[in-house]
């Protein structure tokens, strides 16, 4: 379950339909600038940054002053073009590199942080933004799981351990250590799924039969897992190595959204949709500005806000150990628990 903090709102309220249209169409992020955030001398990746949200990520960074930018990008010619696309936003100390990164691909991740482990001076902020749905049920040729699963979930977490890994090995060496931000993309659709998987057993197998997959429903379990899996390693890791948290733009106009549906639906979620750059705001205040009582928290238009309503049931407990144990056992040829074992050594001392 979440770690205990008091809400103005219910998990079930905030989960509501009317809640979502109330947010989407009177809400909105805070408004950053270097007077509110200060990000020169920092280096920050951000995944998914060829197009969409990771690329208007990426540009309010740079307009927060941060001094290196690594857009992390499945397709580097894609890549080149987003930073040729961020240049003009430039000013003298900033820098752009373009690092190949491919979610399918459990050893293309171990590469990147490898890669990553050498930034000079250190590593800061991580924008896990990379996400995926499709219409069709599909298994990932190298790991055997959904494809769904496996982009949105299983990677996304191994990311979120070899980062922490990261920001010890800083910490041991740097007397003068800030704790390093993780913010993972989230979803309103988190607390609309059905999540009909929990019952299974083994849990994680079964998001791999293709009788029970529904594209809607399956991006929403996978964002509701990440969720639960947020909430369960910041128990385990000190906010003084990192913040954790996980973010919601909001339901924005590009990126994924128009292409995966009807042109009717399209056009009534357009009326609804928030902009690109409003929705990535939302995302940089979460990882930048938010302090450590966001730490394993969701937050929402630069408040903390209800997770999905059942993180915080009496089911959650027992279901969020399962998906941990089965994680741990998935990601063990990268070390996990070892990862996580020292993680808490940290905490600790």
């Amino acid at each position: 379950m979440a770690q205990g903090i008091t809400f103005d709102i219910t998990p079930e309220k905030q989960a509501s339909q009317l809640q979502f249209l109330r947010r989407q169409l009177f809400g909105g992020p805070p408004g950053l600038s270097r007077h509110d955030v200060d990000l020169a001398g920092k280096t920050a990746i951000v995944t998914g940054a060829n197009g969409g949200l990771g690329l208007e990520c990426s540009r309010h960074l740079l307009n927060l002053g941060v001094s290196k930018l690594i857009i992390a990008v499945r397709n580097e010619a894609k890549g080149e073009a987003a930073r040729e696309a961020l240049t003009t936003a430039l000013e003298p100390g900033q820098s752009i590199e373009v690092w190949q990164l491919d979610y399918a691909s459990y050893e293309s991740i171990q590469e990147f942080a490898q890669r990553a482990e050498d930034i000079k001076p250190q590593l800061d902020i991580v924008l896990l933004n990379a996400a995926f749905n499709r219409t069709d049920f599909s298994l990932n040729r190298k790991t055997g799981h959904e494809e769904v699963l496996q982009i949105n979930y299983l990677s996304n977490v191994l990311l979120i351990l070899l980062f922490l890994h990261i920001f010890k090995k800083t910490k041991s060496n740097s007397p003068q250590y800030s704790p390093g931000r993780i913010t993972v993309v989230s979803s309103d659709m988190a607390g609309w799924a059905k999540f009909n998987e929990r019952t299974g057993d083994p849990l994680l197998q079964a998001f791999d039969s293709e009788a029970s997959y529904d594209k809607f429903n399956r991006y929403a379990s996978t964002k509701l897992l990440t969720q639960l899996f947020v909430t369960e390693i910041a128990k385990r890791v000190s906010s003084s190595l990192a913040v954790v948290n996980c973010a919601n733009p909001g339901l924005c106009w590009g990126g994924m959204m128009g292409g995966e549906t009807s042109a009717i639906f399209n056009a009534f979620i357009r009326v609804i949709c928030r902009s690109l750059s409003t929705g990535a705001r939302a995302l940089v205040d979460a990882a930048v500005r938010q302090g450590e009582t966001s730490h394993g928290q969701y937050v929402e238009d630069g408040m903390l806000r209800p997770m999905a309503p059942f993180v915080y049931s009496e089911e959650a407990g027992q279901l969020t150990r399962r998906l941990w144990d089965e994680t741990m056992e998935e990601l063990s040829f990268a070390g996990a628990r070892e990862i996580v074992g020292n993680l808490a050594e940290c905490k600790n001392t």
